[in-house]
């Protein structure tokens, strides 16, 4: 569960791309601040190093495009312009992201916010009468028979996720025009308390190690036990908090942490942007916050996606550790993936149960399904220019599986100049990833934390 609302504050000060409140105050104080760097890794450690390597993201170009949004966002040309934020609760994950409880839709004119509006996903999908198949796992694992607002995130690509959002969001009966569109993760918020420090709303306290857990409680809990009650309201709590948070981040003086803050959130996708305007799109997905699958990468590939088909919030109690095992020495290589999930959960409640995901692997297109372990009848599908395997996957409260792929990769595939990217889905946490490469040189690992997108190269320049 997140929160939003946006104030009509500080004339001198936009609360930045004026979409959501973090990034926006962050950005502002980068752009007012003398500390416009963030240091960039070198590259000229690779240049004699015979190894399979990490390639370091290019953070100059990320600010270059915080500058360049500022600067639009900031800018009094008369213009009113309209963005809608999904508000995605990744405790229960969808592919996009979070499960899509709540959208905003804000308005800003002249560098200040006009208007804003904020409504349950289920009060617009009440209004949509056709019927629109949904999408197989959805029919299969939730008995849902209608495809709605609230389950448009269900591709792990975010310009596809715009798109189906905009046409349920058509056929609930409202209509006019976006400039953008982002996605915010709950995570956010439980990551902003560890900048301001905990909230008081309501007699309710939130801190960063109990804020979405306890806001699950406040606007779920007393309504699931208690179905008289009136739900309309239950989440006006949501808008009490967002001016309090808002004030804390303008006492903060913090620049370096503040923008520590927003850099990760969009590294790690839990904020994603979409935008009308061709040059503000092309600045967004040139510094990979577009939340896009890749669709130009060379090399080889690999994307985890999951889908909680359970209906609760068990996301919160699972982990996940990662290992990839790929063999170029056979006559066509091959993959091994093992994907360890953890329910790290004692019990199960209101909101917790035995974990159940429709999973589906994102590879290189041809790849061929050699064998699998601990994962349901697999569906093998293309998308995205990729291949994919689809299937379910279980995991009992206390428990864990350790699903297992392994395939081969196609006839064609580079081995001589092998690089591997590995995307990250939206709202899934941090994963520890484990690559094993045996080439004819050798086998070499790394090991590295899954928390954005992670691009590996093997040099050989003897």
């Amino acid at each position: 569960m997140w929160i939003f609302e946006f104030a009509k504050r500080r004339k001198k000060i936009l609360i930045a791309l004026a979409i959501f409140v973090v990034l926006c105050v962050t950005a502002i104080f980068l752009i007012g601040s003398n500390k416009k760097s963030i240091g960039i890794k070198s590259l000229s450690v690779l240049s004699k190093v015979s190894n399979f390597l990490p390639i370091p993201a290019d953070e100059k170009k990320e600010l270059e495009v915080i500058n360049k949004l500022v600067q639009e966002f900031t800018k009094k040309d008369g213009i009113e312009r309209s963005f809608m934020i999904f508000l995605q609760n990744n405790m229960e994950l969808r592919p996009g992201g979070g499960f899509l409880g709540q959208y905003a839709i804000v308005k800003i004119k002249n560098g200040e916010v006009t208007s804003t509006f904020l409504e349950d996903a289920n009060l617009l999908d009440q209004r949509i009468q056709a019927k629109i198949t949904p999408p197989y796992p959805f029919k299969q694992m939730m008995q849902i028979k209608k495809w709605k607002f609230r389950d448009s995130n269900f591709s792990p690509d975010f310009p596809t996720n715009v798109d189906k959002a905009k046409y349920f969001y058509r056929l609930s009966g409202r209509s006019g025009e976006f400039d953008g569109f982002v996605a915010v993760n709950s995570d956010v918020f439980n990551n902003v308390l560890e900048l301001t420090g905990p909230i008081t709303v309501s007699g309710h306290t939130f801190t960063s190690e109990n804020a979405t857990l306890k806001l699950e409680e406040v606007v779920e809990k007393a309504y699931i036990m208690n179905p008289e009650l009136d739900t309309q309201n239950r989440k006006a709590i949501m808008k009490q908090m967002a001016p309090l948070i808002v004030e804390k981040l303008f006492s903060l003086g913090n620049i370096s942490k503040i923008a520590d803050f927003v850099h990760r959130e969009f590294k790690n996708r839990n904020i994603m942007v979409n935008f009308a305007d061709p040059e503000l799109q092309v600045a967004a997905e040139e510094a990979h916050w577009d939340g896009k699958v890749a669709t130009d990468w060379g090399g080889d590939y690999l994307m985890m996606v999951d889908a909680n088909m359970g209906a609760l919030k068990t996301d919160y109690y699972v982990k996940r550790e990662v290992s990839y095992d790929l063999d170029l020495t056979a006559e066509k290589p091959v993959a091994t993936l093992n994907i360890l999930y953890k329910n790290t959960a004692t019990y199960g409640d209101w909101r917790t149960s035995d974990y159940h995901t429709y999973a589906r692997v994102y590879v290189p297109k041809g790849s061929v399904l050699l064998e699998r372990k601990m994962v349901g009848w697999p569906i093998t599908s293309e998308e995205f220019g990729k291949t994919y395997f689809g299937f379910k996957v279980d995991v009992l409260i206390g428990g864990q599986t350790d699903a297992m792929i392994k395939y081969e990769l196609p006839a064609d595939f580079n081995r001589d100049d092998y690089r591997l990217l590995i995307q990250k889905q939206s709202g899934v946490g941090n994963i520890p990833v484990k690559v094993h490469l045996k080439t004819k040189d050798g086998e070499f690992n790394q090991e590295q934390v899954l928390n954005n997108d992670l691009k590996f190269e093997f040099k050989d320049n003897t």
